[in-house]
């Protein structure tokens, strides 16, 4: 054995991979809240529609007739 640090091929991967590289779930969830469903991924925004309608004034973005 070798001292020093091991490196985990998955460790700095942002999304879930199984053993032979296909997705198993989910990769994002809600900056606000946590929730995995409903996201808004567009722009790299990653909110749930519930929260996009409550901070999307804030963020800049306006509500056409």
């Amino acid at each position: 054995m070798t001292s020093g640090t091991s490196t985990d091929a998955s460790s700095g991967s942002s999304t879930d991979t199984d053993t032979n590289g296909g997705e198993t779930g989910h990769s994002h969830v809600c900056r606000d809240t946590g929730r995995e469903q409903g996201l808004i991924g567009t722009y790299d925004i990653w909110l749930c529609r519930q929260s996009f309608r409550e901070m999307a004034h804030e963020m800049g973005f306006r509500k056409y007739d």
